[in-house]
């Protein structure tokens, strides 16, 4: 964080910069998009706006300190239509309730479509997210060619992530996600999708 001053109509207010990372969000599945940065500017022109803002920035501290979920999205190699089946759905839950004692990470919802995923998770004494991801495609992967016969490379190396920030951003997004093969014309009525469900709670 750095502070600096200006001067401005005969006062000179403290301005605090305050940077904050910018997420990668979720957009066309196929593109990657890297985090960019912003700078927050705000002026300091009394005691009382003082207070303020100095409890604006914790607030924004809190997001670094506190175990945000993240939603997930990554697709198979090629995209290749072979995820939606009882097996592999079995298969990757499988992996996603291991994946609390094996690499740190609780997984939440999800939603199995034919050539990509989407899942919610949260860190606990965690692996960093790549490294997590990394690892949970390994171990995916191995099963799929041992156990199924699932030739070739499964999964792209990259995936996408979006960090939501509270309990209502979560339930928001899952309504939205939930519908993808309804939206895909896969089935009329998500409730009717097979290969969704939920392996912890992640709720704030």
């Amino acid at each position: 964080m750095k502070s600096l001053s200006c001067g401005c109509m005969g006062q000179r207010p403290t301005l605090v910069m305050s940077e904050q990372a910018v997420v990668a969000g979720i957009g066309d599945p196929g593109r990657a998009r890297a985090p960019d940065h912003k700078f927050q500017l705000v002026r300091i022109t009394d005691a009382a706006t003082d207070n303020q803002v100095h409890k604006r920035l914790r607030g924004l501290e809190r997001v670094w300190i506190d175990q945000p979920i993240y939603f997930i999205t990554t697709c198979t190699f090629g995209r290749r239509a072979v995820l939606a089946t009882n097996q592999i759905a079995t298969l990757l839950s499988d992996e996603w309730r291991d994946a609390h004692d094996r690499h740190g990470w609780a997984i939440g919802r999800y939603v199995i479509m034919p050539d990509h995923v989407h899942f919610f998770c949260r860190a606990l004494d965690a692996k960093s997210l790549p490294i997590f991801m990394q690892k949970w495609k390994q171990w995916s992967s191995k099963r799929m060619a041992r156990e199924l016969k699932v030739a070739g490379s499964v999964w792209q190396e990259e995936f996408f992530d979006h960090v939501l920030r509270s309990s209502e951003s979560y339930n928001q997004k899952w309504d939205y996600v939930k519908e993808n093969p309804v939206r895909a014309g896969l089935v009329k009525n998500s409730d009717d999708w097979p290969f969704q469900g939920e392996i912890e709670s992640l709720m704030l």
